[in-house]
């Protein structure tokens, strides 16, 4: 458990919770608190402690494998500058997590309290843009570009109104009847009015469908997706 891992390299530093989190920038509590209820860390403050502490092995952190600390003649190896140019915007090394979305109870809840929802693991992709989690794909809407048993990784939209790029393809949770469908689709705009979206599919079999906006319960942008061709 990562958690417990995070406690004894605070205890291993010698310091408090409070001057740890200091440290890293983060809000009082926001680690102590976590570790106290076994609540997700969130992969802001794993980032965070990874790129102030140094020594402190990924490795470790995140599979129990090795040492707790990189030796030092491994971290002056491993050390490298990176150069960004302005317009780069990828979000360096992270730590992705990955949910499954039938245990966290949707998407509506999910993104409502990320905090207290336990990742089921985490992806690493280089120079991949900033984003805040992973899901798994199921049905065959998006197909062949994406088939059930695919991740695709996310960045969430808070604003629907303004923060819908058209013709991209998104993950949306959408309120049917009371009922949650929860989809990967593409965003067009809709011919019926500026109050409407379309959801567009890859699946010739799946006709495009125009709803209200104000029937989108969650939003995120697809920023990469994962497939697993083989299990072994």
């Amino acid at each position: 458990m990562i958690n417990s891992r995070i406690a004894a390299f605070i205890q291993h530093l010698g310091v408090s919770y409070n001057e740890f989190e200091r440290s890293i920038n983060a809000g009082r509590g926001s680690v102590s608190g976590a570790i106290k209820n076994d609540r997700n860390l969130g992969s802001h403050i794993v980032e965070s402690i990874l790129q102030k502490y140094k020594e402190l092995s990924a490795d470790w952190l995140f599979r129990n494998h090795g040492e707790m600390l990189i030796s030092t003649d491994k971290m002056l190896r491993e050390e490298v500058t990176q150069y960004r140019l302005r317009t780069d915007n990828n979000g360096g090394f992270q730590q992705i997590p990955l949910y499954n979305l039938e245990a966290t109870a949707g998407l509506v809840e999910l993104f409502r309290h990320v905090d207290e929802k336990t990742p089921m693991d985490y992806l690493s992709i280089p120079n991949l843009p900033k984003c805040d989690g992973a899901v798994f794909v199921t049905g065959d809407s998006m197909y062949p570009l994406l088939k059930s048993g695919d991740i695709v990784i996310y960045k969430e939209v808070s604003n629907i109104e303004e923060g819908i790029f058209w013709g991209e393809m998104y993950l949306v949770s959408v309120d049917l009847d009371g009922e949650e469908y929860i989809s990967v689709k593409y965003i067009q705009k809709s011919e019926v009015d500026e109050n409407h979206i379309k959801l567009v599919s890859q699946n010739s079999h799946h006709q495009p469908k125009d709803i209200r906006k104000d029937r989108i319960r969650a939003l995120a942008m697809v920023k990469a997706s994962v497939r697993i061709n083989a299990m072994r």
